[in-house]
């Protein structure tokens, strides 16, 4: 339902652009997000978008991070420039249940940023 590309090997102060393209759902009303996890560690949130457009972004990623979405293209995108370290980890896609629907997750994609 959710699928994600764009991941990679980028060094430090690189940028790269996630995309998640979702079928099944009706995309226009549901409220998309990002996730990441790196080894070890939880998952957490990264950036969020709902279906009106109002974003929410991690304080770790604020100010370099941007998340869209295109509703015409079922799409939801999330740009990340000045990237660190520290933002390596694999990136999740996600959908919250709305309704009937079950929430959705993406199968992740990996971003490796090398110092």
């Amino acid at each position: 339902q959710l699928q994600a590309s764009g991941g990679g090997l980028v060094q430090t102060g690189g940028s790269l652009r996630l995309s998640c393209a979702a079928s099944g759902i009706i995309f226009s009303i549901s409220n998309m997000g990002w996730y990441r996890q790196a080894p070890g560690k939880q998952r957490e949130l990264v950036a969020r978008i709902s279906s009106g457009g109002f974003t929410y972004y991690a304080d770790s990623v604020k100010g370099r991070f941007t998340i869209s979405r295109d509703n015409a293209k079922n799409t939801v995108s999330l740009q990340m420039n000045s990237l660190k370290p520290e933002d390596s980890a694999m990136y999740y896609c996600h959908t919250p249940a709305l309704g009937a629907r079950s929430e959705y997750w993406g199968q992740g994609t990996l971003v490796t940023v090398s110092s």
